[in-house]
């Protein structure tokens, strides 16, 4: 059930962030809710790949290039969604970080919610 939920978070968080910014899109709610599918796939299996691909320019950068990581994440999303598009690298960066910042914001009211 929480799983669902934080899905639906995520799936709330793309929606706001695609009619906030102007380089995003997501056709509909249900194309946002696949959107947080996908990137909850690709976080599990393709990003721990790439961080160890990448883990001497990681070093280098002091960890700043997870932000690319991220970003990348965010285009392979992209890729395989049509109802979903990113305009460029820079556009899927500030979307990475805004959609982490949301999914904090959200998830922890949801902690809240749970303690009560």
């Amino acid at each position: 059930m929480r799983t669902i939920l934080r899905i639906l978070l995520t799936a709330v968080a793309v929606f706001i962030l695609a009619h906030v910014l102007p380089g995003v899109e997501v056709v509909s709610y249900l194309t946002a809710v696949i959107v947080a599918i996908v990137l909850g796939l690709l976080n599990f299996l393709v990003k721990p790949i790439l961080v160890i691909l990448t883990l001497p320019i990681t070093i280098v950068t002091l960890g700043l290039f997870l932000l690319i990581i991220n970003a990348l994440i965010i285009l392979i999303a992209d890729y395989f969604i049509d109802g979903f598009s990113v305009s460029s690298i820079w556009m899927a960066l500030l979307f990475s970080l805004l959609l982490s910042l949301l999914q904090s914001f959200l998830f922890s009211i949801l902690k809240e919610d749970q303690k009560k």
